[in-house]
């Protein structure tokens, strides 16, 4: 038996968890057609597999046809949920997990414009930031409707064999009921504490009458609205003790904060950069207030900060939802003293930004979640050992490096510089973004471990990977800023990378050129302003740097509205000319035959990178596939078996960077997926 406390056992009424850690509920927006079908599942079962007592699907599962997801969420009002829910259940608890689902009505934080075309509802005509609807204000047979559409999802998830559901009450109907700024309503549901809880309290009624007392039934929730004249501190400790106290609840899970905003969102799941656990002492004080089963989840990225939630009272269960999109084998990890081999969740938060924006939910450095099935997160070793080189040491280059010596080939790394990292150790420079050299630092470990030999300081000529006698060379040397995009004045600019690296200092007063709308254009912005300069930032695109998303854009922000900094869309630099000591920069449109200019003493270009490709194309001509890639090979999961020059001396690929700007998750993915199947 293991001392650990995040590995002991946790009764929750009938059901014994096996450990102190669950994934909380998240929708990764795998459904189709709003079921949860083989992809869903395998995410699930591949985590229970591992060891998580508890995984939670579906955040925001909806009840009713008046609650459209905003993003592919599971539809909990169809009878037909239940036969897929029962397969993801019965897969899980064979491997030892319990199952729970989060149900909701999304109430204002949803689009009229969605699926059936039904009006948003609510408790006010309050319109929400972010879904930006005007709701209809609920009326009596709207709310007695809701009501029975939550007992009859709760009673499908029942039929369906899970161990238990949660109700969501942060930003949902549930809690739109509870806070003073979304609720106008009169009597009996609107006024008094009493009257706006009195929604949730005739749901659970509705809902224990249908699943009866043993069914688990939780509810999470906000305890602190943190916003003016919204739920308070003392609120928060009153609604849980009452929900306690109704006797038809059986376990808390709290959060702090409002999610109607994307700055509100990022404050209740924080990003990299943002303090870890932030909320877990409010956490822990509503569980000594009311000495009930208490959950928890927000940025516990890492073991000992999981396993001080739980060693100090602070939680029941801890939830470490990021860290498992990240590393899957997580607690499986714990269990076998292997915790140096978790893979970090970095908090770069590429898996919500991407389901705001209607995508997949994907972890910007484990290509494998999501794609279980397609790719997988363990790797099998190769029939026949195979000498590898592998040229540049970033992101891609180490994990084509970590997955060649995990399937068994001998490795050789080139590097240029003197140690691993690429592009993400200067993107690490910024102390808000730090956290992402663990993506790099990580692979490096592991390729040590496997016996990679690396040689740091090397140029790679041809000649040099040639005498390496490889049988499989992998060209993962990245590429370099491209700034020549003027007509007139090239010479004069200088690039995003320069500011980063600290080649360019920081000018006085300064015109970004955003063409590519990612990272190092507001990195570059926040660096430079931070001095007191002033800054511009012009973007062709109608809104700038969309490459971003949502939650990463708050940082962001919430430094460059402080400062001198302004930011222009829907103009394009066209040239930049010497005007004494300054520069004059024309700016036009792509709308039309307008100009502008501005006269600055910096000119700052953000326009990707272009591939650093001379020695593969060198190398091209040695090679016996020709550098070829048989797709449907790589989509597909077969062996790359092109053999176009008989006489080559080896295989030859490029990837990340090196074929084109893409971001460290297709670079990763890249190697990932050719080098598993080599």
């Amino acid at each position: 038996m293991s001392n650990d406390p995040l590995l002991q056992p946790y009764q929750l009424k009938h059901l014994t968890l096996r450990n102190r850690i669950m994934i909380t509920s998240h929708e990764p927006a795998y459904p189709e057609d709003g079921m949860p079908k083989d992809r869903y599942r395998a995410y699930h079962v591949e985590r229970a597999r591992a060891g998580v007592a508890l995984t939670m699907t579906a955040g925001s599962a909806s009840v009713a046809r008046d609650s459209p997801p905003v993003f592919n969420n599971i539809l909990a009002w169809k009878d037909e949920v239940v036969g897929w829910m029962r397969a993801l259940t019965d897969e899980c608890h064979d491997h030892g997990a319990a199952v729970m689902i989060q149900l909701t009505h999304l109430g204002r934080r949803t689009r009229w414009d969605k699926a059936d075309w039904l009006p948003v509802v609510s408790p006010s005509h309050s319109r929400e930031p972010a879904h930006r609807a005007f709701p209809k204000r609920l009326e009596d047979w709207d709310i007695a409707r809701i009501i029975e559409d939550y007992a009859d999802a709760a009673e499908r998830m029942k039929d369906a064999g899970l161990d238990g559901i949660e109700l969501q009450a942060y930003g949902h109907l549930m809690d739109q009921f509870w806070s003073p700024l979304t609720n106008d309503l009169d009597a009996p549901y609107g006024g008094s504490l009493d009257n706006r809880l009195r929604f949730t309290f005739d749901t659970l009624r509705a809902i224990r009458e249908r699943v009866g007392p043993d069914f688990i039934v939780g509810v999470r929730y906000t305890g602190d609205e943190d916003l003016p004249g919204g739920l308070t501190r003392a609120d928060g400790l009153e609604i849980s003790q009452r929900l306690k106290d109704s006797g038809m609840v059986d376990f808390l899970n709290v959060v702090k904060g409002h999610i109607d905003s994307d700055p509100g969102l990022t404050d209740v799941i924080p990003i990299q950069g943002m303090r870890n656990a932030p909320h877990l002492d409010f956490a822990g004080e509503i569980r000594a207030a009311t000495q009930f089963p208490t959950f928890h989840a927000a940025k516990i990225p890492d073991v000992a900060t999981a396993r001080h939630a739980i060693a100090s009272g602070k939680l029941d269960m801890v939830g470490m939802t990021r860290a498992h999109i990240a590393d899957p084998h997580l607690v499986r990890k714990i269990v076998e003293g292997r915790e140096a081999d978790i893979r970090p969740c970095v908090g770069a938060n590429y898996c919500l930004d991407r389901i705001y924006q209607g995508g997949m939910a994907l972890c910007l450095h484990n290509p494998a979640t999501g794609r279980e099935r397609e790719v997988g997160h363990t790797i099998a070793p190769a029939p026949l050992p195979k000498r590898v080189s592998v040229i540049g040491a970033g992101p891609a280059g180490l994990e084509a490096a970590r997955v060649a010596a995990e399937r068994g080939h001998a490795v050789t790394v080139f590097e240029a510089a003197d140690q691993p990292g690429g592009q993400i150790r200067l993107t690490a420079q910024d102390p808000r973004r730090r956290e992402m050299i663990s993506i790099t630092d990580w692979r490096y470990e592991q390729c040590l471990k496997r016996g990679v030999t690396f040689r740091f300081n090397t140029y790679a000529e041809a000649s040099d990977v040639v005498e390496s006698a490889p049988d499989l060379v992998i060209v993962a040397t990245g590429g370099l800023p491209h700034t020549e995009v003027l007509a007139q004045g090239n010479a004069l600019v200088v690039s995003a990378w320069d500011i980063l690296s600290g080649d360019a200092a920081p000018g006085r007063d300064v015109l970004i050129f955003d063409d590519a709308g990612d990272n190092p254009g507001l990195m570059a912005a926040d660096k430079i302003s931070a001095t007191g300069a002033r800054v511009e930032i012009v973007t062709p695109d109608r809104s700038f740097a969309p490459e971003v998303m949502a939650m990463n854009l708050v940082p962001y922000m919430r430094n460059l509205q402080t400062r001198d900094t302004v930011f222009t869309v829907t103009w394009r630099l066209l040239s930049v000319a010497r005007e004494g000591n300054r520069l004059r920069a024309t700016l036009g449109s792509d709308y039309g035959a307008a100009t502008q200019e501005r006269l600055v003493d910096q000119v700052v270009i953000n326009h990707g990178t272009r591939p650093l490709d001379e020695l593969y194309f060198e190398l091209k001509p040695l090679s016996s596939n020709l550098g070829e890639v048989d797709y449907e090979a790589l989509i597909s999961g077969r062996p790359q078996e092109s053999a176009r020059n008989p006489d080559g001396q080896f295989a030859l690929f490029r990837i990340g960077d090196a074929v084109s700007a893409r971001n460290t998750h297709a670079a990763i993915y890249d190697a990932l997926r050719l080098m598993k199947d080599l």
